[in-house]
């Protein structure tokens, strides 16, 4: 079953708002930054719902489950000549649902407690040199205090389909805590 990218993209915004509006959503972040295939930059957008941390049996690891919501432009005039004739190739618009999980070390309050690491599993629409599978891993590393977020964020398919440069980006963020 294919749905049309207007109708996928107001289900994930759905899924985003019905995730954002529980009652144990803790964070919303609203991120942006740039992103890289090779050398080729490009902007990159995300919407991210972070929801209460949750102790990991006896350990000082905490996790807590994640969804965002992301959009990265394509590459369009942008002198990506080397791929303008392969298929994929670099012009599509990628949006990409996601869900996973954000781990924290120590307890609140520790100076390095806002230091996390987040993983998650996305479906995408849209296909380029750099994303090319309808589903990719992102992986997070990044810093959340009060209102602020920095991260570096990787996506990629993990090789299981070629082409696979994936993107890589530094992202900021803006956080709401609820």
């Amino acid at each position: 079953m294919h749905l049309k990218r207007a109708t996928r993209g107001v289900v994930a915004a759905a899924v985003l708002c019905f995730a954002s509006n529980s009652a144990s959503a803790q964070r919303i972040e609203v991120q942006g930054g740039r992103s890289y295939m090779d050398s080729h930059p490009t902007s990159a957008y995300f919407i991210e719902s972070i929801f209460s941390e949750a102790p990991i049996g006896q350990s000082r690891w905490t996790w807590a489950p994640d969804v965002s919501l992301g959009y990265i432009e394509g590459r369009k005039g942008q002198g990506v000549r080397r791929y303008q004739d392969s298929r994929p190739g670099t012009n599509d618009n990628v949006s990409l649902l996601g869900a996973g999980a954000r781990l924290h070390y120590g307890q609140m309050g520790d100076w390095y407690h806002p230091f996390f690491f987040s993983f998650q599993v996305a479906g995408q629409t849209g296909r380029t040199q750099a994303l090319s599978s309808g589903y990719e891993f992102i992986s997070t590393l990044g810093w959340q205090w009060k209102f602020l977020s920095l991260q570096i964020r990787h996506i990629s398919n993990g090789g299981f389909k070629e082409p696979n440069r994936g993107e890589t980006m530094a992202l900021v963020g803006l956080g709401f805590d609820f």
